[in-house]
């Protein structure tokens, strides 16, 4: 059988794992959005590059109207107002529930392509997905957090967690809408760039802080070396399998792959920064690994 998707997917998870690492460590330095308008600048760089090495052209000028307007209106919502949203959340009630509301995106995803554009999921893939959920919940649920992260159970953190899983999962059916055919990824992620750096480079002008992005920067320049690592990592190899996921597989599948992340952090943490792995940790992880099982298999 062709599993193209559903490895992109595991794939996708992976490239977000090692960035999620590498944007912390950035985000300590600089501030979250000013990492977030800055990867997302080194991203489009190295896709023109990419594309212009692949494809004769820095973007896609030859594709019609519809994949643009589909795929700009993706970056927006995806990777701008998605990423914003999560950023919030995190703030407002901390990394650990604002991570397992970002979790519900497989779930938005499903029913928004099912209610829109007809993709239905077989029960075993259902199946599938809410075991995956479940692990991916009860690791997020069980890890124990710095006493310096921020807690709270606010209405306003759990609202904006809720519309970043909300962001990312719209933001993935409309990548899939403008991708019909066989459109490259590649292509794909550099009109959702190009959309997403300029909405919100022009927010952060509106908002006077552009000038202060710039200033960050200049106080930590090591921070670029870092940013062009993490940027090459996620927004495009990470973004573009992700698109190569929905291409390939149901929306509700290649999202439940792309959320596994906080499983697969779990060993690094572990090996790496030498965090404690309680139990429920481990026995999340063995579940969500039994949850993708089953969607191979299905």
């Amino acid at each position: 059988m062709n599993f193209i998707g559903e490895i992109a997917g595991l794939a996708t998870s992976f490239f977000f794992a090692f960035t999620a690492l590498i944007f912390t460590k950035v985000g300590r330095m600089i501030g979250s959005q000013a990492t977030n308008r800055l990867r997302l600048v080194f991203a489009l760089t190295y896709l023109v590059i990419v594309n212009l090495i692949l494809f004769g052209e820095p973007l896609p000028f030859s594709a019609g109207r519809q994949p643009w307007m589909w795929l700009a209106l993706s970056g927006v919502i995806g990777l701008s107002l998605g990423d914003a949203f999560l950023f919030q959340s995190f703030v407002a009630v901390g990394a650990r529930l604002g991570s397992l509301l970002l979790s519900l995106a497989p779930i938005f995803g499903s029913l928004i392509a099912w209610i829109f554009f007809d993709e239905a999921l077989a029960p075993l893939q259902i199946t599938g997905i809410v075991l995956a959920l479940s692990g991916i919940g009860w690791v997020v649920m069980s890890h124990k957090e710095p006493a310096d992260t921020p807690h709270g159970h606010t209405r306003r953190g759990v609202i904006f967690g809720v519309l970043a899983g909300l962001g990312q999962a719209l933001g993935l059916v409309l990548s899939k809408q403008g991708m019909a055919g066989d459109f490259s990824p590649f292509q794909a992620n550099a009109i959702r760039m190009l959309a997403a750096v300029v909405f919100v480079w022009i927010l952060a002008a509106v908002e006077g802080q552009a000038g202060a992005t710039i200033a960050a920067v200049r106080k930590q320049p090591s921070a670029l070396k870092w940013i062009a690592l993490g940027a090459l990592v996620g927004p495009v190899l990470g973004v573009s399998a992700s698109l190569l996921a929905v291409q390939h597989a149901e929306v509700g599948v290649a999202s439940t792959l792309m959320a596994l992340p906080p499983v697969i952090v779990l060993p690094i943490s572990y090996f790496v920064f030498k965090e404690k792995v309680g139990w429920q940790a481990l026995a999340g992880t063995a579940l969500a690994i039994v949850g993708v099982a089953v969607l191979f298999l299905a």
